[in-house]
């Protein structure tokens, strides 16, 4: 391995990574790295830029599509612990980059620190929901977040905070590399009752979506106020399936991929469904999931 000589430790050569998102669909990268320092990122990264090799990031998956064909360049996973710290100080809680949504929600209502509760049930990373700026009843992870330290493409260590940080419906400011860290500035509460909610969220969440043992993945945004869902609805695509990919019968903005699916079913899916909504509402529908 020559191109990546004195990272053999943590650098692999045609990894597949259906079994790294949650539609279990998808061909391999060319070379895949789980750094286990921030340090050692920032090295991989930085030999990566000066050999002009693409690098994209991995979090938990729940939003990806990989083609079949696979994906060229380096694919980081960031799940070693350094990248997963969590914490609490006063009305703050620092959470890293590649910490699970759900468990910083667990450690803020633990400490009787509200705003993010109304988010539980939302699956992936701190970083990947800041990166889209994940919301759920009437809440979104932008409105807490005070600061953010990023990766450049080159390899630096960037932060935006306060005006700095930009957050917009399922879009933010934090477009470069890599989310490290993040700090979310939270009112205290009580912890009973913070749970109580949590719980609740989470519930009614659960009841609604299809769950992770089906393969999901949220395809579609809303539009300008109007449901995904509904619309696909409206259009007929309620149900609608290519090969083993279908519409989810919980709800329509996700699409499942059972048993036998791949992902030129999903993606012919996808299309199958713009189009229909296009044509039937004259509405463009834009895809929630990233396709690599």
């Amino acid at each position: 391995m020559g191109l990546f000589s004195g990272f053999e430790h943590i650098v692999r050569e045609q990894e597949p990574l259906a079994p790294y998102t949650w539609l279990r669909v998808g061909g391999p990268a060319q070379y895949f790295a789980e750094p286990t320092s921030v340090d050692e990122l920032v090295d991989l990264v930085k030999h990566c830029a000066e050999n002009e090799v693409h690098v994209r990031v991995l979090g938990s998956g729940s939003s990806l599509l990989v083609r079949e064909a696979g994906v060229s360049g380096l694919v980081v996973h960031l799940a070693a612990a350094a990248f997963s710290q969590i914490s609490a100080e006063g009305n703050t809680v620092t959470a890293g980059g590649g910490a699970k949504l759900s468990h910083v929600i667990s450690t803020a209502v633990r400490e009787g620190l509200a705003g993010l509760e109304p988010l539980a049930g939302v699956p992936g990373t701190v970083g990947g929901a800041l990166h889209d700026n994940a919301d759920a009843n009437g809440t979104d992870i932008g409105q807490w977040t005070s600061k953010a330290t990023m990766l450049t493409r080159t390899g630096a260590i960037v932060e935006q905070q306060g005006d700095q940080l930009r957050f917009a419906y399922r879009d933010s400011s934090l477009d470069e590399l890599a989310i490290l860290s993040a700090e979310f500035t939270l009112e205290k509460a009580d912890a009973e009752v913070l749970t109580k909610r949590m719980q609740k969220f989470w519930i009614v969440k659960q009841s609604s979506q299809p769950t992770a043992n089906e393969n999901p993945a949220c395809a579609f945004k809303d539009v300008g106020g109007m449901n995904a869902a509904t619309l696909i609805e409206q259009a007929g695509c309620k149900g609608a399936a290519v090969g083993s990919a279908a519409v989810s019968q919980r709800d329509s903005r996700f699409i499942v991929a059972n048993p036998g699916a791949t992902s030129d079913d999903v993606l012919k899916l996808i299309e199958k469904i713009q189009a229909a909504v296009h044509e039937q509402l004259g509405v463009e529908l834009e895809t929630q999931v990233r396709i690599w």
